[in-house]
């Protein structure tokens, strides 16, 4: 047999689906492989062989970590720097907005998480076959990755029972959903197994399909022992005191747990940038609508007024300037509306009737500002193909395939410092100065942005620390930017930044989770209401009932938060 020219998201060829072998993507496709199986007499295991494909048990672990990490990277970008973006008030949309901006969500699906978890899982089982304790070991931390994050995303979700269809039955067809803390509880332990196999290793592997970490060892165990940290912290409102021990005991042997300190260690993928599958996804040049998707994003009100009150230089890196300031002159007779050396200038009356931003430099849009969000700032083109001079967009270098700064950042030395900031500021755990991880935290972030020389005056100015959690929790939502999800996350457990929906949402109070996918609900019926028969529902739940991105899973049940 021979492996497929097919290339992945990376350009690195990539290994077809394998002979015999049926994954647990959701239920619907299960449901699929059930109805055939009851309307005729075909044998599957036949009519699903693929004559390009090669048989699991000759699969070499290394054809399948190259895709892993790269779907991987898709996937987090496209939550980060997507409607999350828009949920956390970093960016919104003034075109195709109503997910963004709104939360006007369909069913969000986690088929794309599993995807990936039933490579994590064969690469497992060929790296154990094989003897090959490295690729054992990152197949750990990856599946803890992906199921701790589909356990964010949803709540409950099939776990021990997950990715296993291939062993036919309905426990694994149809599998049980395991509570939010079980999944917790599970990838927390086999991060630190992951961490002990690959201890042994030494520090570095020959791996150039490992498109990470190039196969440094050590980096893979500082990755997962920081995501024990992120997760130990995620848990801590709930079981603070499984939260402290773990945390302090990888903070009291550095030497046998590791973890990322410094922005060149930040566990973050590049974009090649040769083709639409692996460029950054606002980029114009594979763009088929014109730069239409890149325009339509624009960055939030919310983000660039607290950079601008900082005097944070981030904001240049991210956010373009506007190009037509508007200037209000009260001395020109009313209804003047006319432009002179680039600047718009308008009489009052004008300025009467709408809210107008005039700031010279940087103008955001508020969130969800209205059913009509491209007219913001006295747009003169609004509608679906505008093109507004008013407001800003995000940076030019977001139009690109790949640069140096456009990555998939999925965690990061400014995240591991403001943890440890919150940890120890709340007396979780004895790691020394709450100022000073405060403080790296924001210079790991200046550095991962090639912004190391502003620190020094940023720190001592309007960014110095003030003792509080607000002031870190705000630190670190800035420095999620593109990353957003984690700061979600943070916000839900903290209710900071203090975050308010706009008037054009669809509830007064910004969401907590996503919705069970329909043909989850209809496929794996009973599995998946006793999930939902689990959620508490809020005020804010209404008409959804519990099922409601506005309903709480058991992370937030009885803790007051976010709201």
């Amino acid at each position: 047999m021979h492996l497929s020219n097919q290339r992945d998201y990376f350009g690195h060829q990539i290994i077809p689906k394998m002979k015999k072998h049926i994954k647990h993507i959701n239920a619907f496709a299960i449901g699929l492989i059930l109805s055939g199986s009851m309307t005729a007499c075909v044998d599957l295991t036949e009519t699903n062989t693929n004559p390009n494909g090669v048989e699991s048990t000759a699969v070499h672990p290394n054809l399948l970590l190259t895709t892993i990490l790269s779907n991987t990277a898709t996937s987090e970008v496209n939550l980060g720097f997507g409607d999350i973006a828009g949920v956390m008030q970093h960016t919104q949309k003034d075109a195709w907005f109503t997910g963004h901006n709104n939360y006007e969500w369909s069913n969000q699906s986690w088929t794309g998480n599993y995807s990936i978890l039933a490579d994590i899982k064969m690469m497992e089982q060929r790296a154990e076959a094989l003897e090959l304790p490295f690729y054992e070991g990152v197949a750990k931390v990856m599946e803890a990755y992906h199921f701790a994050r589909i356990a964010d995303l949803w709540g409950d979700a099939p776990y021990a029972d997950a990715v296993s269809g291939d062993q036919g039955g309905e426990q694994f067809l149809l599998p049980a959903f395991d509570s939010q803390q079980a999944i917790y509880e599970g990838v927390i332990t086999e991060l630190k197994e992951a961490n002990d196999l690959l201890a042994a290793l030494g520090t570095f592997e020959a791996t150039p399909q490992d498109i990470l970490f190039e196969g440094n060892v050590l980096k893979w165990r500082q990755f997962a022992n920081s995501l024990r940290l992120r997760l130990y912290l995620r848990i801590s409102e709930k079981m603070p005191e499984m939260a402290s021990q773990g945390m302090q005991e990888i903070l009291n042997d550095a030497s046998r747990y590791p973890i990322i300190t410094v922005a060149s260690d930040d566990a973050a993928i590049a974009f090649p940038g040769g083709t639409s599958a692996n460029s950054w996804p606002s980029n114009t040049e594979f763009d088929g609508s014109n730069g239409s998707n890149y325009r339509r994003i624009k960055m939030c009100a919310t983000l660039v007024e607290v950079l601008q009150s900082l005097n944070d230089n981030r904001i240049s890196l991210w956010a373009e300037k506007v190009e037509v300031p508007i200037v209000i002159d009260e001395t020109l007779p009313a209804g003047t509306d006319k432009i002179i050396d680039g600047k718009r200038y308008i009489a009052a009356d004008i300025a009467a009737e709408k809210t107008v931003d005039t700031d010279p430099m940087y103008v955001g849009i508020p969130p969800a500002v209205s059913n009509i969000p491209s007219e913001y700032n006295l747009n003169p083109t609004p509608g679906q193909q505008s093109y507004n001079p008013h407001v800003s967009f995000i940076n030019e270098r977001y139009t690109a395939p790949s640069g140096p700064l456009l990555k998939a950042r999925l965690l990061s030395a400014a995240e591991v410092h403001f943890i440890l900031a919150e940890a120890t500021l709340s007396g979780l755990v004895n790691a020394g100065s709450a100022k000073d991880h405060y403080e790296a935290g924001v210079k790991a972030s200046f550095e991962a942005w090639d912004l190391e020389n502003d620190f020094e005056e940023y720190i001592t100015g309007e960014a110095a620390f003030d003792t509080s959690l607000e002031q870190i929790m705000t630190q670190k939502w800035i420095a999620a930017w593109t990353a957003s999800t984690e700061s979600w996350f943070d916000y839900r457990r903290t209710g900071y930044p203090e975050l308010a929906a706009g008037p054009a949402a669809v509830r007064s109070v910004l969401p907590v989770r996503f919705y069970y996918m329909q043909d989850e609900l209809t496929i794996n019926e009973k599995s998946a209401n006793e999930a939902v028969s689990r959620l508490e529902t809020t005020q804010f739940s209404q008409a959804d009932d519990k099922n409601s991105a506005w309903s709480k899973f058991w992370l937030l049940q009885g803790t007051g938060k976010p709201w």
